[in-house]
């Protein structure tokens, strides 16, 4: 807990020096605003721990796939007759709710050609820019590592076996 408080106050007093361009003269409002912000943010949102092994697996995996999404992102732009088929994609998440479906929402746009249009319930809402491309698995994957990041056990939702069609 306390270390918790202690790395959000650092990044809190981190923002606020940003914030006012290093100018020691502000500190006397940024300590009160610090505080306070490091209070309402262990309120809101509780200290977690996250399991290792689940860090060590997501860290990598969250830097591959962004660097692919931009790489995608820029060939689609830069391509004479880009070739693109949207959609909008219902997937239905198998994470508990929370904090796993939270975050699983918004690590969703890392994918190359997806983006997360809106979490209702257990269903994400995906805009994917090409519903010919292998969407599915791309989010099947996610899901799976944003479960071993949380520490939590993935069970198959009835009919969910094969891939979806997005209606």
């Amino acid at each position: 807990m306390i270390l918790s408080l202690v790395l959000r106050g650092s990044v809190f007093a981190l923002l606020w020096w940003a914030l006012t361009e290093g100018n020691f003269d502000a500190w006397w409002l940024g300590g009160i605003l610090v505080m306070a912000a490091t209070e309402i943010s262990r309120r809101l949102i509780p200290a977690r721990t996250w399991p290792l092994m689940g860090l060590l697996r997501f860290i990598p995996f969250f830097i591959e796939r962004s660097l692919i999404s931009c790489v995608d992102v820029a060939w689609r732009a830069l391509r004479p007759g880009l070739h693109i088929d949207p959609a909008l994609v219902r997937y239905p998440l198998r994470l508990p709710e929370g904090f796993p479906r939270i975050f699983m929402a918004n690590v969703v746009s890392l994918l190359p050609g997806t983006l997360a249009a809106e979490l209702e319930g257990s269903d994400l809402f995906v805009h994917v820019l090409d519903g010919r491309s292998n969407y599915w698995r791309e989010l099947t994957q996610l899901e799976q590592r944003v479960a071993q990041l949380s520490g939590v056990c993935l069970h198959a939702i009835p009919g969910t076996a094969s891939r979806q069609d997005g209606s």
